[in-house]
């Protein structure tokens, strides 16, 4: 349950302009078609189905690639998820998950911290399960503390492709104070966990992680196509980092001016997702 009514403001609504003009020229597409549908659940309050069809339209812009109309996707997206990412943390409640939860338990809006025998892969797939019930929440993956004493934190996300393989990103953060040495949150009572400020803090933590990832592909002159494709990667991993979907639409700004790349895609040095 929620622990205090929430409020929410008027989303800002992002018209995402389809017409012969606006295109220059091109027809009213599909997914323009989607995106008026996502305006109008949006304008209604209705995030759940606007992540949908923004996302629906995201991989239609990606196989077509058309950068210029996935860059204007992206800002609807990205609201619909400011919005739900405000329910669950305005609920205060942060949850320990050591198991996926079976098909007939609840599920709670909030924050929640997947820790062993749980791994990143599974907060993923639980972040989908809580989706698909129309339930907001913020989960990440805490791997087994560090000898150093930092705690890692892992997001997976899926890759693009015929044969998608999970990608991941991690950062080692420094527990919350009173919880140096603690192995396993889920013996702790409720008040001794992380409380919901540093939950935020380490997500922000997580999505900059990834964004530097890409910076540094970017340096090494990987082209912008392929660094939208490794946003809209790192972006399914944490899919609540407002930086991550600013990040995605530039790029995708950037490849709608640039020449379309003739090299094969690289991939960077990634992280085993499945093991600690």
């Amino acid at each position: 349950m929620l622990a205090r009514p929430v409020v929410i403001a008027a989303p800002l609504v992002v018209p995402l302009p389809a017409d012969a003009s606006d295109t220059g020229g091109a027809a009213h597409t599909p997914i323009d078609a989607l995106m008026e549908k996502a305006s109008v659940a949006l304008v209604r309050a209705d995030y759940f189905t606007c992540e949908d069809l923004c996302l629906r339209a995201l991989e239609r812009c990606r196989r077509a690639r058309d950068w210029e109309r996935l860059a204007r996707v992206v800002l609807p997206l990205q609201e619909a998820r400011r919005q739900l990412r405000q329910i669950a943390a305005d609920t205060g409640r942060v949850f320990v998950l050591r198991r996926l939860p079976s098909r007939g338990e609840k599920v709670e809006a909030g924050c929640y911290l997947v820790e062993p025998p749980m791994i990143g892969l599974d907060a993923r797939t639980f972040r989908e399960m809580a989706r698909g019930r129309r339930v907001p929440v913020i989960a990440m993956a805490k791997e087994p503390t560090t000898s150093a004493g930092k705690w890692p934190i892992v997001g997976v996300g899926g890759n693009l492709g015929a044969q998608p393989v999970p990608v991941s990103v991690r950062v080692q953060v420094d527990p919350p104070y009173g919880l140096e040495g603690v192995k396993t949150l889920g013996e702790l009572p409720e008040n001794r966990l992380p409380d919901l400020a540093w939950v935020l803090a380490t997500q922000e933590a997580l999505g900059d992680a990834a964004i530097a990832k890409v910076e540094a592909g970017r340096k090494a002159g990987w082209p912008a196509d392929h660094r939208v494709e490794d946003l809209m990667e790192y972006l399914d991993a944490v899919p609540d980092h407002e930086k991550l979907h600013q990040a995605l639409e530039a790029t995708a700004r950037e490849a709608a001016a640039a020449p379309s790349s003739m090299k094969i895609r690289r991939r960077g040095i990634m992280d085993d997702p499945s093991s600690f």
